[in-house]
Order: structure tokens, then C-alpha cells, then sequence
């Protein structure tokens, strides 16, 4: 198992963590958590030796194979199985059979073999990679946010895949819900240190919480004691009577360790800004249906009322139509099929890519935030920032300058802004780490007015949606009930009868070698009596045919010329010769079928190498 022993990493002086110490136990899968910036995927590179370390040692057993699921992806080859081959060792290129074996446990048909992996879907793009890894034989899995951009039918394969795995696992991810599924520890990058909890991350984030209210405590009394000790020491140590005394306080304050004041992460604060509606329902929808081609609908004939506080999520795969959906309902697409009903006091602030990408790069994040309304001035607007991780001078960045996560968050500066009734959410929680998803969970749940929502989060489905659109088998429907209803009555189509397969570590290709070659050993010293007497057997077969055909030829003469004397004999010859014959066969037979049980019988062990 792989072992860190005091572990120091720094960026241009500035240190990223200290005395990081890990000793991984086998079979062990743990949750990796902490903030963005806080040096988890750094350290995953460390561990991959994809980048160096200040000081400290990173140990890792001889032929202990890591493999590491990464978040992005690069395809080089023209089809899925060339390009899964390209991870097989030098000997083994054109085994492709055992590519094709991974492919298809892994949902893949003969025909997907030959498609561009560029042509599918992201959440199958994942398995290909997966495939990939798992071709390497991994002893363990570094997996850094492998549930990005993954479908809820992706996400749930990959869950069984990770809960099924026998080897070691560390897993980076935001979904909460996701890793405390699959996880049997938590640990994370607290105040540069790692610290390991078994357990989920609840009971890592209330171990922390604890450890640190029993260090304020603490604290608190030693900066008491410090106190009385210091006006003692002052008042006395001037006085002959009590200098003594005074310098033994002094001694005993000298003694006392500092305690520094704990260092705290800024959290993202949620609340929209709600605007009253006498409206029992916000809207209606009748029929709606739009397509970008034609021939092709997206959606069709979708109607149901939008009653206040009701909270709608949007389900399915990848690319079947659910932005679009939202997209339609805001009124950011024209008009196609049916007809959309306002409420004239509805008002909705609306979360998305397009948005995203509407934001003026020119402009400060304040002022970005304050150009929603006339009625927000720049403080308010600057409160808001600080509310989304921009405070103090941050908040006069230029949009142009900040990330994709950054620019987010900006967005979400600006729905909160928005006196609204109506919240539309394409995947809000992009971008976003674990604290601040549970921050948004809570400011939705805290939120009077409706919402709808495309998510693949099953923990904010579970928590906030009380109806649901699905798209699913080619189209999508209206599903008035939870998720758990959802998942009872109707079930995702792609799993029904499918249980995730048991998946273990292999071994590595120089271990794997040597145990084909004992099994190959075992298996020719097994059926040596019998290849043996296979090739005795053939070789005499092969004799009397010969004197057959000869004594035949004879016998044909024989015929020719009437000499029936020379045909008597050469007619009981040759059928002596036939018994011999036949009596090979049924040896070949006999000795065949064994031999073939043999082979049979190694092979199952030479494919359990293999597998």
C-alpha cells in the first residue's frame, strides 16, 4: 500500500501543505474533500509522480499499479477499440479480446468498437477511459472528479462500479451524496495538514468541528491563564517581597505553547431575493414541443400548471433536450409548439450557460452585479460579491479575467440580486464545492417561489424536486411525484436487469506472465500421454491409408483381369487394414477428448489471470 510520510509542498512561497502523513490500508476507498485551491489534485500528481514535493517521501510497493481516472479527456485514435488497445504493453497490442471483453462488461455493443470515441456521449467517453485504466490493471484508483459531466444513468453505473472495485481508491468529487455512497473514509486538506476519519464526510466535517470547538476552549482558557499570569509577573516583579514569586510565574508563562487563532475558509451565502405573488399558479404550460430539426422533436405535447412553491426537476441523459426545455419555458427560444401562460405578477431570474457566456466581460464584478437593477446601488452590490467569495477589493476583478468556476459564481451574484418568483437552475452546482452546494441546497429550500431545475445531482432530486420532467425513452413526459417516486414506479430503462459486475485489481503484466507460464507448464505436462498418443495415433492413420490406397489399387487390377484368388486375399487385407484404421480412430477420439478437457480446464485459469 502506498504510504506519505511527512509530505511538504509549497507554490512560489507559499505553502500548500505541511507534514502530510497517509498510510493506506487495503481495500480501503476513501473521500477526498477540501476547498478548491486546497492542493488535492496536486497531491494526487505528487502520488502519480507527475510532479515533485518540497520534502518528505512518497512510498509505494514494488508492482503496486495505480491507475488514475482523470478529468479531461483526449482521444488520439480513429475507434473506440484502437483506442483503448493504446494502454496495452508492447507484446500484447493486438489483444484485443481483452479490450473487448472490459468494452463490453462495460455496456458497449459490436458496433460501438468501431465508432470515433469522440461520438459518443460524455458519460460513455468516462467508460472508455475507464476501460483504459482498467486495461493497465490497477492495484488502486486516483479518480479526480470523475462524476463531471456525467448523466444520472452514467453516475449510477459508475457508483456500483467503484462500490464493486476490491482494490485501494481516493476520490475527489463535489457530489457529496455520490461519495458518501461508495466511500469507507473520509479525509481532507485541513489548515495545510491531511486528516483521515473513517467514516462519511458528515462525520469528518462534525470530527473537525469538534476537534476545533475543543481547541477554542482550550485556547480560551490558556489565553485567560496567559493573561493573569502577565498582570501578576507585572505587578509583582518589581517588589523584593514577591520578585521571586514573580519570576517563577514568569518561568511558567515562558513554558506555555502559543495556541494560534484557528484559520477559517470563506463560504458561499445564498438568498434570494423572493418577490411576492398573490398567484396561486405562476404559469401554465399547454403542449409544448420544440426540435431543432423538424423531422426530429426534442419534446412534444409537455403541459402542467406551475403552482407557487413548487419545486420541478428536469431528468435524463446527456444531449436528449433538458436545457433546451428550460431554455423554452424562460422564453430564450422561439416559438414551436404550444402555448405558455404568465402570471402577470411572475417574475424569474434564470441560471445558465447562455447566461453565463452573456456576462459583460468588460465590466468589474460589482458593477455586473449591480446592472440588474436601478434599484441596487454599489453597496448592496458589493455585499453580494462578498457573499460570492469576491469581497473586499476582488469585487473590482474584471469579468475578463476570472475562470469559468469564477464566473459562475458571478451569475449566481446576479440571481441573487433579482427580485423573483420563479427560479430557473441549469445545473447550478457546477463550479461549486461540497459546503457551498449544501449552501445552495438550504437557500432553495428556504426559497418561497418555484423552481425549476436541470440537475444529475440525486441529492438535490432526493431533497428539493416534487415533480419531475423525464427524458427518457426517446421523449420526455411529466411526472407528477419525487424522485423516489420516480425510481419506484418507472426506473431508469438502462437498468433493468442489470447489476454492476464485480470488478478487481489485476495484476501487473510482468506478475501476470509468470503465472500464465506455471499454468501453461502445468497444462503440456498434463496432457503430454495424451498429445502423445495424439500424434502416435495420426502418424499411423496416416500409414494404413497409404497401404489402403495401394492394396486398393491392387485389388482394382485384380478386378480387371478376373483373378479372383488375388482378389480374395487382397479383399481380406484390406479389411484388416480398415480395422486398424478404425481402431486408431476411436484411440484418436478417446485421446482427443481428453486432451480437449485439459485445455478447456487451463484456460479458465489462464483467463482468471487474464480478467
Amino acid at each position: 500500500m502506498i504510504q506519505l510520510t511527512n509530505l511538504a509542498k509549497s507554490f512560489g512561497g507559499q505553502a500548500l501543505f505541511n507534514d502530510v502523513n497517509l498510510k493506506l490500508n487495503h481495500g480501503q476507498k476513501i473521500g477526498f474533500v477540501g476547498r478548491n485551491g486546497s492542493g488535492k489534485s496536486t497531491l494526487f500528481k505528487i502520488i502519480l509522480g507527475e510532479e515533485g514535493h518540497d520534502s518528505g517521501d512518497v512510498s509505494i510497493p514494488k508492482n503496486y499499479m495505480i491507475g488514475t481516472l482523470k478529468q479531461h479527456l483526449v482521444f488520439t485514435e480513429p475507434t473506440v477499440r484502437e483506442e483503448c488497445a493504446l494502454v496495452l504493453p508492447e507484446d500484447e497490442q493486438w489483444n484485443f479480446y481483452k479490450i473487448e471483453k472490459l468494452l463490453f462488461g462495460l455496456g458497449f455493443s459490436m458496433e460501438d468498437l468501431d465508432k470515433d470515441p469522440l461520438s459518443f456521449s460524455g458519460g460513455y467517453q468516462i467508460r472508455i477511459n475507464l476501460v483504459k485504466l482498467l486495461a493497465t490493471e490497477p492495484n488502486m484508483l486516483l479518480l479526480d472528479e470523475p462524476t463531471n459531466y456525467l448523466d444520472i444513468i452514467s453516475l449510477r453505473w459508475l457508483r456500483g462500479f467503484i462500490r464493486e472495485f476490491d482494490g485501494e481508491v481516493i476520490l475527489i468529487t463535489h457530489d457529496r451524496d455520490f461519495m458518501d455512497s461508495v466511500t469507507t473514509h473520509t479525509m481532507g486538506v485541513q489548515r495545510k495538514a491531511l486528516r483521515l476519519v473513517e467514516g462519511d464526510s458528515y462525520k469528518y466535517y462534525s470530527t473537525l468541528e469538534l476537534e476545533d470547538d475543543t481547541y477554542e476552549k482550550t485556547k480560551a482558557n490558556q489565553d485567560k491563564k496567559r493573561k493573569e499570569l502577565e498582570e501578576f509577573v507585572a505587578r509583582n516583579k518589581a517588589r523584593a517581597s514577591t520578585a521571586a514569586l514573580a519570576q517563577s510565574k514568569q518561568k511558567e508563562l515562558d513554558k506555555m505553547d502559543d495556541m494560534e487563532d484557528l484559520a477559517t475558509d470563506t463560504n458561499l451565502s445564498f438568498k434570494f431575493n423572493y418577490k411576492d405573488t398573490p398567484a396561486k399558479v405562476v404559469f401554465r404550460a399547454e403542449g409544448l414541443g420544440f426540435g431543432y430539426d423538424a423531422t426530429q422533436p426534442l419534446f412534444q405535447d409537455i403541459t402542467f400548471a406551475m403552482e407557487r412553491g413548487k419545486r420541478l426537476a428536469i431528468i435524463g441523459k446527456n444531449g436528449k433536450g433538458k436545457s433546451t426545455l428550460l431554455n423554452y419555458i424562460a422564453g430564450e427560444l422561439s416559438t414551436q409548439q404550444g402555448n405558455l401562460e404568465y402570471h402577470p405578477s411572475t417574475s424569474f431570474a434564470h441560471f445558465g450557460q447562455t447566461n453565463i457566456e452573456r456576462l459583460n466581460t468588460k465590466t468589474t464584478i460589482v458593477d455586473e452585479i449591480a446592472s440588474v437593477s436601478k434599484e441596487i446601488g454599489i453597496p448592496q452590490a458589493r455585499n453580494i460579491a462578498g457573499r460570492m467569495m469576491f469581497s473586499g477589493e476582488l469585487g473590482d476583478k474584471k469579468i475578463e479575467v476570472l475562470s469559468g468556476g469564477e464566473r459562475s459564481r458571478v451569475m449566481l451574484g446576479k440571481i441573487i440580486a433579482t427580485p423573483s418568483n420563479v427560479l430557473f437552475l441549469d445545473e447550478p452546482t457546477n463550479h461549486l464545492d461540497m459546503q457551498s452546494i449544501d449552501a445552495l441546497a438550504d437557500a432553495i429550500d428556504r426559497f418561497e417561489g418555484s423552481l425549476i431545475m436541470v440537475t444529475h445531482s440525486e441529492m438535490l432530486l432526493h431533497r428539493l424536486a416534487d415533480a419531475l420532467i423525464i427524458f427518457h425513452k426517446g421523449g420526455a413526459e411529466y411526472f407528477d411525484g419525487n424522485y423516489s417516486d420516480f425510481l419506484e414506479k418507472i426506473g431508469w430503462e438502462e437498468e433493468e436487469g442489470k447489476k454492476p459486475k464485480k470488478a478487481k485489481p489485476k495484476i501487473n503484466h510482468k506478475e501476470r506472465k509468470k503465472r500464465r507460464k506455471v499454468v501453461t507448464q502445468a497444462r503440456n505436462e498434463v496432457r503430454k500421454p495424451f498429445t502423445k498418443e495424439i500424434k502416435l495415433c495420426e502418424e499411423k492413420i496416416e500409414i494404413l491409408e497409404s497401404d489402403m490406397a495401394l492394396k486398393n489399387e491392387d485389388l482394382a487390377t485384380a478386378s480387371s483381369s478376373g483373378d479372383n484368388d488375388k482378389i480374395m486375399e487382397l479383399s481380406r487385407e484390406v479389411g484388416l487394414v480398415q480395422q486398424e484404421i478404425d481402431s486408431f480412430f476411436d484411440r484418436l477420439e478417446i485421446a482427443s477428448e481428453k486432451d480437449d478437457e485439459i485445455v478447456a480446464e487451463y484456460d479458465l485459469q489462464l483467463e482468471a489471470i487474464d480478467t
